[in-house]
């Protein structure tokens, strides 16, 4: 029996919803991982290097899709719990169409401007020219890279979270069949992996939309709708923190390769693209979670069920306990083996990675707690919270630590800038949590 949004949630019922969207946003992280894997080991490092110094732009630009997604899921939970099945449905409608225009327009001006973006991001001779072409190849998929990223989090508002990881884990299985075959058969480099993975994106994105162009077993679908910049700013603000994540976690990436290159060149920006990609696949797991808890939080909410949201609440955070354990023991043990799938063709680019996992791992011990009161306090439709948490954690505190932390312990410094953002960041996430219990009834 399917678990609806409506439901009262024991821990099976809870794991069972989250875990498809959870299991989506791991197989969506993997896009870039394969793409990462195989440039590596068949194109070199210095067209490794690229792709990772390119990546937070990228990133950044997709941004608007999850705040769409997540702030906009809510929203349209919430307003379904209050009966209004009809409005519902007319608000996501028009939140993809938004979607679409913006990407259409990030795409054309990214494109264009792509040489001068690379150059902003202080890329050297050796790696100039591969990062403008894979920048722009991955442009040409952005439009519908933003649209999949929404679809997720409303695939889950509609209770169809099952075939968001359906499309996701098909979408990702064509994406490695492809780096596969352009990058080692073909030997087509960094080209054909921004091919490969231009290809999955463009379906990933598409098949949801023709999902709900049409008569489908959930409650949502496309409806004609006409312009309503309420919802638009409501949207916008519940979602404002995983908007701000995103680009918070673009800049913050363009600085961590401004201070790699500075203390260790290319081999820096290369470990960095290792750690990022064992980071994906971690946060995937609380990013799922937020995304799987957002629409119910944001349903009983609108219905006035304080009870249930306690119950949550404190499932969520046993839940959030028991994954940063396991997370952060197999970032410290796992370190070199992780390091060497890589780039266990270099000695010395190994070193530095596999001592960058160990450290980098313990920020995964406190992360998960921030993601989710971040998430939380999105589905209660406070967004200002929610995007103070995540702004925090993403680049006030963690660019400091960047600048700062790098002065007094070298390349270690720069490693160590995360856990210094999350630690401080979870007692901000706890005091909100703990002082806004009366107004929400949790």
């Amino acid at each position: 029996m399917a678990v609806k949004i409506s439901d009262h949630f024991t821990f099976k019922r809870l794991i069972r919803f989250v875990a498809p969207c959870i299991a989506m946003m791991i197989v969506t992280s993997v896009y870039s991982i394969v793409d990462g894997f195989f440039v590596s080991n068949f194109a070199g490092k210095n067209a490794f290097a690229a792709v990772n110094l390119i990546m937070p732009v990228l990133m950044g630009l997709s941004a608007f899709g999850f705040m769409i997604g997540t702030g906009g899921s809510a929203l349209v939970a919430f307003t379904f719990g209050q009966g209004e099945k009809e409005r519902a449905n007319q608000i996501f409608s028009m939140l993809i169409e938004l979607v679409f225009l913006a990407g259409v327009i990030v795409s054309i001006l990214g494109t264009v401007f792509m040489p001068q973006i690379v150059h902003a991001l202080g890329a050297s001779d050796l790696i100039f020219a591969d990062s403008v072409l894979y920048g722009r190849i991955m442009l040409i998929s952005l439009t519908f890279y933003m649209m999949q990223n929404s679809f997720q989090s409303f695939l889950a508002t509609a209770e169809r979270a099952k075939m968001g990881l359906m499309i996701s884990l098909a979408m990702g299985l064509l994406n490695g069949f492809l780096d596969f075959l352009f990058v080692y058969v073909l030997h087509l480099g960094i080209a054909g992996a921004g091919i490969a993975t231009a290809i999955a994106e463009i379906l990933g994105g598409t098949i949801p939309f023709f999902y709900f162009a049409r008569e489908n077993a959930s409650w949502l679908r496309f409806h004609i709708t006409k312009l309503d910049f309420r919802a638009i700013r409501k949207a916008c603000a519940n979602g404002s923190s995983e908007m701000l994540t995103n680009l918070s976690t673009s800049i913050v990436g363009i600085l961590y390769n401004f201070q790699l290159m500075k203390y260790a060149a290319e081999n820096g920006v290369a470990a960095y693209g290792v750690v990022m990609y064992v980071s994906f696949i971690f946060m995937a797991f609380y990013f799922g979670y937020a995304i799987g808890i957002g629409p119910v939080v944001g349903y009983h909410y609108g219905a006035g069920h304080c009870d249930e949201l306690k119950n949550l609440l404190r499932k969520s955070l046993l839940v959030t306990t028991v994954a940063a354990v396991v997370m952060t023991c197999l970032g410290q043990f796992g370190a070199e083996p992780i390091a060497k799938v890589f780039v266990g063709y270099d000695a010395q680019l190994l070193a530095i990675t596999a001592r960058a996992l160990q450290i980098y791992s313990f920020a995964f011990l406190l992360n998960g707690f921030n993601i989710f009161g971040s998430a939380f306090f999105t589905g209660l439709n406070n967004g200002k919270i929610s995007a103070m948490i995540s702004v925090l954690r993403t680049l006030v505190i963690q660019v400091s630590a960047i600048l700062i932390l790098p002065i007094f312990f070298g390349i270690d410094g720069v490693w160590c800038a995360i856990i210094v953002a999350e630690g401080i960041t979870l007692f901000i996430t706890a005091f909100f949590l703990l002082t806004k219990q009366k107004n929400y009834g949790y």
